[in-house]
């Protein structure tokens, strides 16, 4: 009689690594995108062609080593996936980062989990009290950040900021339950579907290259396909298969911190007690929510949309 392998658990060294790749990486992938946008990149372009580079490795090296390419039913959710996580969740960041401080736009990105907790009660996915508490304080803190912060001084920056956590959270919640392919398959088609849209907007709205980007502005895109959507992405989707799904997510309520802190670090940025008075706030009430989810009964994964959690 055959008997199965029992597998390892992953080691402490591995999960902190693991950890650690999730939180400096995706945390630090806004003062990138800054830096890109200061060292000539426009910022659809800049977008897509990040996503293209990074989800065409990805898939040639899946189909390499045999994975199955998407269906066509599935190349069309992908496609929408593209446009609402990618396309105007990150799309939107990069405009914002034009007027908005690095720290700024990650915090405004954090809220993501309220909305998706919010589409997913009127998906009939019935909230704990938990959870409620934390929708409540969490619109508070999106009502101070978008009222009493310095995103009131940059309209198109709010605007913007406004529409990238929503259209992430919708996209992460339409996409629960459909027919997608494995999660590193759907992630790089998914990069590449939605890296074509948005190079392809950028280019029908008058985005040009006017001169030839720096050399720091060229690294950093380099950084954000290879470190902010490979190994980040590896690495989160490495982390939903041996540790808990609340430990997993945790990245939701620990990037905003290490972009506020690298953006003072490295680009001297500077923010108002309402800035900070947010984000505390707004943090408070990812972590309630994560933590109501985690005791739900019936938790349910979505690592096709795991690349929504990426970023930036």
């Amino acid at each position: 009689m055959s008997v199965a392998p029992v597998s390892r658990p992953a080691s402490v060294l591995a999960i902190a690594l693991a950890l650690a790749a999730v939180y400096l990486v995706w945390g630090s992938t806004y003062l990138a995108i800054r830096f890109a946008l200061e060292g000539g990149y426009p910022p659809l372009l800049m977008a897509g062609m990040r996503f293209i580079v990074a989800g065409g490795l990805m898939y040639a090296a899946l189909r390499l080593r045999g994975v199955p390419a998407p269906t066509r039913n599935q190349w069309k959710t992908l496609l929408a996936m593209g446009v609402l996580l990618l396309g105007l969740g990150n799309g939107m960041v990069c405009i914002a980062e034009q007027s908005v401080s690095s720290g700024l736009a990650a915090v405004a990105v954090a809220s993501a989990p309220i909305w998706i907790a919010l589409f997913s009660a009127m998906r009939g996915d019935r909230p704990s009290r938990v959870e409620w508490a934390g929708l409540a304080v969490g619109f508070a803190g999106v009502l101070w950040l978008n009222a009493g912060s310095s995103l009131t001084a940059t309209p198109v920056g709010l605007v913007a900021l406004l529409i990238a956590p929503l259209a992430w959270a919708f996209g992460s919640v339409w996409s629960r339950g459909r027919d997608l392919p494995s999660p590193f398959m759907a992630a790089a088609a998914q990069m590449l579907a939605g890296g074509v849209i948005i190079l392809a907007v950028g280019l029908l709205i008058g985005e040009r290259f006017h001169e030839l980007p720096t050399l720091k502005g060229t690294l950093s895109v380099a950084y954000l396909a290879s470190f902010g959507s490979i190994i980040g992405f590896t690495a989160y989707v490495w982390l939903l298969h041996n540790v808990r799904p609340t430990l997993a997510g945790s990245y939701a309520y620990v990037n905003p911190a290490i972009a506020v802190l690298l953006g003072a670090w490295l680009a001297y940025e500077r923010f108002h007690v309402n800035d900070l008075g947010a984000m505390a706030v707004i943090l408070v009430a990812v972590v309630a929510i994560t933590l109501g989810r985690a005791r739900a009964k019936k938790a349910v994964p979505t690592p096709a949309a795991a690349l929504a959690g990426e970023e930036p």
